[in-house]
């Protein structure tokens, strides 16, 4: 029987817990990080506890940033008026990717998932509503994703903002850009019909 090399095994259960990474990718990269220069390991490590230690949430839009306002909120340059909901702070990149959006953003960290003990008090709806009393904000684009618990966390904040007179909307959905029709599924192919226009 094989002896369990205790350092490489803690490595590989450490990486193992990564999100998106399986059981061989895990035991790839821990023996990949072995076989690395020591220099470049700390260099590795160091800039994970650098990340850690300096990357905190912006205390306006729940961005992360490595500053007390993120760089989005401190450009005085972004429509002020348009704010933005997402879920992650991933979908901020995502979305400053595409280059066709000059607003603002709120990232709730999260959708409603009951199931999961998630409610509206563990994600930052409440804040949400204190920044719409101090901000000139005239439309709230909810841009969350297009599953089960995207669509409710849609569907509440809608009932939540249509009392408060600002304008809703949400992101359309469908088709992607050179998608064929005959791979799409029933319920893309609904919100694309749901989601069409006027040429």
């Amino acid at each position: 029987m094989a002896k369990v090399i205790r350092p490489l095994a803690n490595l590989y259960e450490q990486l193992r817990r990564l999100p998106g990474v399986g059981s061989k990718s895990a035991m790839r990269l821990a023996y990949h990080i072995i076989n690395m220069q020591e220099q470049d390991v700390k260099r590795l490590a160091e800039a994970l506890l650098t990340a850690k230690q300096e990357v905190h949430l912006c205390k306006c839009c729940f961005n992360l940033t490595d500053s007390e306002i993120c760089e989005i909120c401190s450009d005085t340059k972004r429509d002020r008026h348009t704010v933005c909901v997402v879920e992650q702070p991933q979908d901020v990149s995502a979305m400053e990717r595409s280059h066709g959006y000059e607003g603002m953003y709120h990232v709730l960290h999260g959708s409603l998932s009951p199931l999961d003990g998630i409610g509206p008090d563990n994600l930052y709806i409440k804040d949400l509503f204190e920044r719409l009393q101090h901000e000139p904000v005239v439309e709230i684009i909810i841009a969350t994703n297009s599953d089960v618990e995207g669509e409710a966390t849609a569907a509440y904040l809608a009932h939540l903002l249509k009392p408060v007179g600002i304008k809703v909307t949400r992101i359309a959905q469908g088709l992607p850009m050179g998608g064929d029709l005959e791979y799409a599924d029933e319920l893309t192919l609904a919100q694309a019909l749901a989601n069409r226009k006027e040429m």
